[in-house]
């Protein structure tokens, strides 16, 4: 049997005016478990908080990326990005999620299943059919979470871009395609 997700959280996609919101989770984020993501809290803190408010407008409406916030008793907790990578020399754009955080005070309440959900949906809407996550090696959490959702390794391996001592490796979720919508 498996546990319930928690009904007092709540995921929406980031609204364009959230930028301080954007700032504060990504600064948080950095906090809590600076080797998992492809930046510094340092470079993070030195960054103009007004900056964070053009990225939330994008990703609040683009087509090809977005943010998800994930909510408990309408206090932000929780973030994920997901997008569709187009590159010149690969005719097939990869949909990819990246940056997942959740709050340590809620993470038992399964809340990035739930971002996880969210993100892969709308990958799904952009006609995904694989969601693909970079995950820092040495971060055996991310591993397990991303293993007990789905994803496997795809064998293929980069240095992270913050740390490049630091590998990190590529997974993927291949996802049901609803070819009756």
């Amino acid at each position: 049997m498996s546990a319930r997700i928690n009904p007092s959280l709540t995921v929406s996609r980031i609204a364009a005016q959230q930028g301080s919101v954007l700032r504060e989770l990504r600064t948080a984020s950095l906090r809590d478990a600076p080797y998992a993501f492809g930046e510094t809290l340092a470079d993070a803190l030195l960054v103009d908080p007004a900056s964070f408010d053009e990225p939330a407008a994008l990703q609040a409406t683009s087509p090809s990326v977005a943010t998800f916030l994930l909510y408990t008793e309408g206090h932000p907790c929780g973030i994920v990005h997901a997008f569709i990578e187009e590159r010149a020399e690969c005719p097939d754009a990869r949909a990819f999620v990246s940056a997942l955080w959740v709050a340590p005070a809620v993470r038992h309440l399964r809340g990035g299943e739930l971002l996880m959900n969210a993100a892969s949906k709308w990958l799904a809407e952009q006609g995904a059919s694989e969601v693909h996550a970079w995950i820092a090696e040495k971060n055996r959490n991310a591993l397990r979470f991303y293993e007990r959702l789905g994803f496997g390794p795809t064998g293929d391996r980069r240095a992270m871009p913050a740390n490049e001592a630091e590998p990190e490796q590529l997974y993927v979720r291949h996802m049901q395609v609803n070819r009756d919508a």
